[in-house]
Parts: C-alpha cells; sequence; structure tokens
C-alpha cells in the first residue's frame, strides 16, 4: 500500500508537471499572436506584487554595501577636495585678521596725529619692532634712530599718555625704556596742579607705586597724574601718565600708600611718537 501510494503521488506531480509545461507553451503562444493581453498582463502585476517586497529588502541589504565601495573608491577625490575647502578658509582668516591688524595700526596711528597734550614739539613716528621683559625690566625698541633725529633722553609718548623714554641709540633704531620699569621714575603733579607726586616702576603688567604723597591728601580713583614739568625734569609738562587705582594710609603712615596703572597701553603697543625735545641743561 505504502509503495503504491509513493507512486501515486509521483505519477501526480509528474503530470501537473507536465500540464504547466504545456499551459506555459499556451501562454506564450497566445501572448506573441496579441491575444489574452489583459490575462497575461495581470499575471505579470502579481508576479511583480508578490516579489516587491523580497526586492525591496535585496536593495536594503545591497545598498550600503555600494555605498560603501563607492565611498571607498572615491574617498581619496573627497579628501583632496576637503583640504582645499580648509586652504580656502584659512586665507580667508588670514585675510581678515590682516585687514584688522591694519585697521588698528591705522587708528593708532590717527590717534598719535590727535595727541593734543604734544604742542608745538617736532615727533618722530616710530614703530615698535620688539619687547624686552624681564621680572622688573620693561623696554621696547623702534625702528626710528640717529638718522631720523631721535637722541638719547627723548620722551616717548602713544595713544593715551607717555610711554617712556629713550635710552639707547643706533642709527636705525632706539631702545625705550617703559615707565613701567623699575629703573623708571616720572615727576607728576594732580589735582589742582600743586600736589607733586613722583611714579615709579616695577615691571610690566604691574601697578606703578606712586610715591610722596603726603597723609590725608585728597584723592579719588581715576585721578590723572600728568607730568610736573618741573626746572630740569625729564619730561615736559602736561603729558598724561597714570591714573590712580587705589589709595590707603595708616596712622603711622609718613605717606600714602597709592597705586596707578599707565594710561597707554604698554602691552600691546605698535606705534609711538617720540617727542624731539630733551631736558634743558
Amino acid at each position: 500500500m505504502p509503495r503504491r501510494t509513493r507512486r501515486a503521488r509521483r505519477a501526480r506531480r509528474g503530470m501537473t508537471i507536465a500540464l504547466l509545461v504545456l499551459a506555459s507553451i499556451a501562454i506564450i503562444t497566445v501572448d506573441y499572436r496579441g491575444q489574452a493581453h489583459g490575462v497575461i498582463s495581470g499575471a505579470k502585476r502579481g508576479a511583480h506584487d508578490a516579489f516587491a517586497p523580497l526586492q525591496r529588502g535585496v536593495d536594503a541589504l545591497v545598498r550600503p554595501v555600494g555605498s560603501f565601495l563607492s565611498g571607498a573608491v572615491h574617498g581619496g577625490d573627497l579628501e583632496s577636495q576637503n583640504a582645499k575647502l580648509r586652504a580656502e578658509i584659512g586665507a580667508l582668516q588670514r585675510q581678515t585678521l590682516e585687514t584688522q591688524a591694519t585697521r588698528n595700526a591705522l587708528r593708532t596711528l590717527e590717534q598719535l596725529d590727535r595727541l593734543p597734550w604734544v604742542g608745538s614739539i617736532p615727533t618722530v613716528t616710530a614703530q615698535v619692532t620688539a619687547l624686552g621683559v624681564s621680572d622688573f625690566a620693561a623696554t621696547v625698541q623702534i625702528d626710528k634712530g640717529s638718522t631720523n633725529g631721535v637722541a638719547a633722553g627723548m620722551p616717548v609718548v602713544g595713544g593715551a599718555g607717555l610711554v617712556g623714554q629713550v635710552i639707547d641709540v643706533w642709527s636705525s633704531g632706539s631702545t625705550v625704556r617703559l615707565i613701567t620699569d623699575a629703573g623708571s621714575s616720572v615727576g607728576v603733579r594732580f589735582g589742582s596742579g600743586a600736589n607733586l607726586a613722583l611714579v615709579q616702576g616695577s615691571g610690566l603688567g604691574r601697578k606703578l607705586a606712586v610715591n610722596l604723597i603726603a597723609p590725608g591728601t585728597s584723592l579719588r580713583k581715576g585721578e590723572i597724574l600728568t607730568t610736573s614739568g618741573l626746572q630740569n625734569a625729564q619730561y615736559p609738562a602736561d603729558l598724561p601718565v597714570a591714573a590712580v587705582t587705589s589709595f590707603s594710609s595708616t596712622p603711622s603712615a609718613t605717606q600714602e600708600t597709592v597705586s596707578a596703572r599707565p594710561l597707554a597701553e604698554l602691552g600691546v603697543l605698535q606705534y609711538v611718537e617720540v617727542l624731539q625735545w630733551q631736558s634743558p641743561p
């Protein structure tokens, strides 16, 4: 019985296959002759609908692999383009900085041209080329020297006030000691003009010490100290030097403890004016 059943099943499968083959040949023949187009088209649409989900799944699997291979092939080109873009951005940034630096320099020069307290004193405009700083010393080098009429002892101003004094000169340059240098001292006056004091440096970036102010002297924060211009002074009168930042005293003190800040921004000097003025002998 089992053998007969298996033989019957094989026979039915063979018959089914044969019928399918004959049906396929018939459909192809009818389609070739232009007949039953609607039936066949419907069959095609059914097959398409049946296989569409499978096709989308295969595409989803294959697409990332294709993208990866494409990226691997074109990665060198992308890196080259990125490097080019970075270079262009860097060039634009440098151009912006250079433009800003030029504007700052022009603004500084315009400020030097309008210094009201220089008066009729002849000046030499110079560019700062180097900054020399140690714990207590503070100097700068400028690009004007003896061939330009600069001499040792001449005052140097810039921006809002006194910068320092020329201490060394050669043909094409000079060294300027800043008012923050520990070796610098500037006689100043404040208030009604009758109050005198001595401003002394202690190093670039440090507060100036204001000495010789008697206890109880009227002071205020922001008080402007200007050069005294006394006989044989190192500087002409009325050059702005510093502004008072703090003051205090104790009952036993012989003078007020006063600190001040330079009016000129000494840490960012670009251009200065050398005053062709020297202390009378």
